[in-house]
């Protein structure tokens, strides 16, 4: 799997996207491979639009329990605004995605796309083909993954803000530290993959935060995240030659749970912990005390603001469309 592939599925299986579906329970219709129907989805447009209120969604794959989670509010959320929703499934294969969106648009039944690319590149022509045809699209990333050079007509991409949230990990870890250890701690960092889209501003946004905040504090050691199992083994291997690391940093769940449990393997106390993500399992542990703050991406809000954009860019498809930011929020025991 490619890294932009794995870095999508890490995010996305990793958050709280289960939120979308609780969010939405009342008004969610069923998902999957078929097309989830909604009486008048076959009028147009409001205020003089002529498309379809029809969106094509295309995830990266329904085997990931994310996008599944993810389709089901979409799917929900549409039929409550009057829309039907044609759920696809790429099956994290970007040339299935891409024929896939392109019989779509080339259909006539689409009357808006939201697309989360496997593979930016491959998606380029597909955005062209919106653009002639006048769909608007709505699609991860930023205009240069798509060989652009700014914002386009008809198009809204959407992104984390990775500098961001790394400043909210290197602040909260760094409040932690203050509280609990006296300003003083050896700290673990679980970083991403070389090549993950938004390492190298969180990398670098967490440590400056971190430094300013608790400038007695010390990354002793750093462990490239891949899967959780992976980094409980690799956190308990590194604890052997840093006994003293008392403090972890992670930049998504399966870091951060991973760590834990390598801490609890050894027998040994982990005072604070911060991370990037904030899926089920790990606001638990915040509101037990176990994870000290998570930087939670709030999937629930993206996708509410997803949708109403589409709707909006309806009404003209040749205008420019909006830079798209996922919510964050930091959430700790007590908030």
């Amino acid at each position: 799997m490619s890294l932009s592939r794995r870095h999508y599925t890490r995010t996305m299986s990793g958050l709280a996207l289960v939120t979308v579906v609780g969010l939405l329970a009342a008004c969610s219709g069923s998902s999957g491979d078929d097309t989830a129907s909604t009486p008048g989805a076959s009028d147009t447009g409001s205020s003089g639009s002529s498309l379809p209120k029809t969106l094509a969604f295309s995830p990266i794959g329904l085997q990931v329990p994310a996008m599944k989670g993810l389709s089901e509010g979409v799917t929900g959320y549409g039929k409550s605004q009057g829309w039907e929703v044609i759920v696809q499934d790429p099956s994290l294969d970007p040339t299935k995605q891409v024929q896939q969106v392109t019989e779509v648009l080339d259909s006539g039944r689409a009357g808006a796309a939201w697309i989360i690319a496997i593979a930016p590149k491959s998606m380029s022509d597909v955005l062209k083909k919106a653009q002639s045809s006048g769909i608007p699209v709505l699609i991860n990333g930023v205009p240069a993954d798509y060989g652009f050079d700014g914002p386009q007509p008809g198009i809204s991409f959407d992104t984390i803000d990775y500098a961001a949230g790394g400043t909210a990990v290197g602040e909260q870890l760094g409040k932690c530290i203050n509280e609990k250890m006296g300003g003083t701690a050896n700290v673990l960092y679980g970083e991403s993959a070389a090549g993950t889209a938004g390492k190298e501003e969180s990398d670098k946004a967490f440590k400056d935060a971190l430094a300013k905040t608790a400038p007695k504090a010390k990354i002793v050691q750093s462990w490239t995240i891949s899967d959780r199992a992976a980094s409980q083994t690799d956190v308990g291997n590194i604890l052997q030659g840093q006994p003293d690391a008392n403090a972890v940093a992670a930049a998504n769940d399966e870091g951060a749970l991973g760590a834990i449990g390598a801490f609890k393997a050894a027998g040994k106390d982990l005072p604070c912990i911060v991370e990037f993500g904030g899926n089920d399992e790990v606001l638990a542990l915040v509101k037990d005390g176990t994870i000290f703050a998570s930087v939670a991406l709030q999937f629930g809000d993206d996708m509410t603001q997803s949708f109403d954009t589409l709707v909006t860019m309806q009404e003209d498809p040749t205008a420019v469309g909006p830079m798209l930011t996922v919510p964050q929020k930091v959430i700790t025991a007590g908030s």
